[in-house]
């Protein structure tokens, strides 16, 4: 399975994270970014118990590809 990623936060001090990829083989996004385990923010979700939450900066939604229109990066 080959990911592409689509863009790094520009602003992440470590300049590793959070990530956007996506898998064209399944057609979607994998986002790399904080865990959520704040509870309270949780508790305002219907998560079931085999998902997860992570949280990006919102200027990340430049690097999903409708948002720009092209291909993006490849990893």
């Amino acid at each position: 399975m080959a990911l592409r990623m689509l863009g790094k936060d520009p602003e992440s001090k470590s300049g590793g994270s959070p990530t956007i990829y996506l898998d064209e083989a399944k057609d979607s996004y994998l986002v790399q970014g904080l865990k959520v385990a704040d509870q309270e923010r949780l508790s305002q979700l219907d998560l079931p118990a085999h998902e997860d939450v992570v949280e990006i900066p919102r200027r990340m939604v430049q690097f999903f590809q409708e948002m720009r229109g092209d291909a993006g990066a490849d990893v």
